[in-house]
């Protein structure tokens, strides 16, 4: 398949799988130690996980669009769609961009919509839902050992393990060391990003980790200049263990 077409059918792929995550953040961006919201702000009952973030039950709300929820003008209770369909869309063009024709691309497209879900759930509340962190390990592994069996594809199952275990240790460590630092959602997600990672080798594994700590600690530093922070303040560590493995990913895949 010529490369355009396949980032632009990536994109596609990307922006479809997007617009069926605003429900589930909203569903899974309840505080730690709430159950999983069942209901929409009117006390409507949700229908499902996936889908748009509104309740045609309740009725029209004006002020939406100055609250930044989906729906403005409607009955929106969550985050909007659009952002979380760009974010998909681009995510996918660009791991098509990197990753060429080779095999380990669907998995790569697979994972991509839980990791934006992730990213988009722990910005809001600062919770990394076991639900989709441990399954998002698990298939991460399982889709790529089959992916190992397929021809043509540039990574090592077996560094992929070992590598979900290296650094999902190396977090648990910190973990240990500094339980108000790092969170144990961030341990769990470190299983996934540790396989898709080392899917590549060590040196993808290392960046993507680095890469992972660097942009927190810029976005830390960032709200202490801008004193919205102090140097002791908790920061959503997922979307930047996020970013991070995205762009080892990214690397990884360009120079197999």
């Amino acid at each position: 398949m010529n490369t355009g077409l396949l980032i632009i059918a990536a994109a596609l792929w990307g922006a479809a799988a997007g617009s069926f995550l605003p429900r589930a953040a909203y569903r899974f961006s309840a505080p730690a130690g709430e159950p999983w919201r069942e209901e929409c702000p009117g006390g409507h009952a949700l229908k499902g996980w996936l889908g748009r973030a509104s309740c045609p039950e309740c009725p029209e709300r004006p002020e939406a669009a100055a609250e930044g929820v989906e729906g403005a003008g409607a009955a929106g209770y969550g985050p909007r769609t659009t952002p979380l369909v760009i974010a998909t869309a681009l995510v996918c063009a660009a791991l098509a961009a990197a990753t060429g024709t080779r095999p380990e691309l669907g998995v790569w497209l697979l994972l991509a919509p839980v990791g934006v879900l992730l990213t988009a759930v722990d910005f809001r509340v600062r919770r990394l839902p076991d639900p989709l962190t441990l399954p998002f390990a698990g298939a991460a592994l399982a889709l790529l050992g089959l992916t190992a069996l397929v021809p043509e594809h540039a990574g090592e199952w077996t560094t992929a393990l070992l590598g979900s275990l290296a650094l999902g240790g190396g977090y648990f460590v910190l973990f240990l060391i500094n339980p108000a630092g790092m969170g144990f959602g961030d341990v769990k997600l470190a299983l996934g990003t540790g396989a898709v990672l080392g899917w590549y080798g060590w040196p993808t594994v290392m960046l993507g980790t680095f890469a992972g700590f660097l942009l927190g600690a810029l976005y830390g530093g960032a709200l202490v200049v801008a004193r919205r922070a102090s140097r002791k303040t908790a920061i959503a560590f997922g979307p930047f263990l996020i970013t991070g493995a995205l762009l080892g990913l990214l690397v990884g895949a360009y120079t197999a």
